[in-house]
C-alpha cells in the first residue's frame, strides 16, 4: 500500500476515533455501543500501521487476496454488530412495554381516585 494512502487512512481512523471519544464524553453515545466501535477502529489503525500483519494473517488462514480477509473480517463484525444492536433493541422493547402498562394501571388508579373524590 502507498504510504500516502496509509498516512490518509491512518488520519482519519484517528479523526473518527477522536469524534466516538467526543460524543461519550459528551454523553451523546452510549459507552456499552462505543467500545466495539472503538475496538474496531483501533484494530484498523494497527493494520494500517502495521499492514504486513494482514498479509501473514491471511496466508496464515489460506485466504489468497488479503483484501478478501479485510472484507470477510467486515463482514463478521458487522454481523456481530447487528446482532448486539438486535438484542439491545429488543430488551429495550419489553421495558417499553412494561413501562406502558404499569402506565395505564396507575392512569386507571388515578382516574378511579378522581371518579370517588367526584361522588
Amino acid at each position: 500500500m502507498a504510504i500516502r494512502l496509509q498516512i490518509i487512512i491512518g488520519i482519519l481512523l484517528v479523526f473518527a476515533i477522536a469524534v466516538i471519544i467526543n460524543m461519550i464524553r459528551k454523553k451523546k453515545f452510549d459507552l456499552r455501543y462505543a467500545l466495539s466501535w472503538l475496538f474496531m477502529l483501533v484494530i484498523a489503525l494497527v493494520l494500517d500501521i502495521f499492514p504486513n500483519i494482514v498479509f501473514e494473517f491471511a496466508r496464515l488462514i489460506g485466504i489468497d487476496i488479503p483484501s478478501n480477509m479485510v472484507f470477510l473480517v467486515g463482514l463478521i463484525f458487522s454481523i456481530i454488530l447487528i446482532f448486539s444492536t438486535a438484542v439491545s433493541v429488543s430488551k429495550m422493547s419489553d421495558k417499553i412495554k412494561r413501562l406502558t402498562q404499569e402506565l395505564a394501571l396507575l392512569q386507571k388508579e388515578l382516574d378511579e381516585l378522581k371518579a370517588s373524590e367526584d361522588r
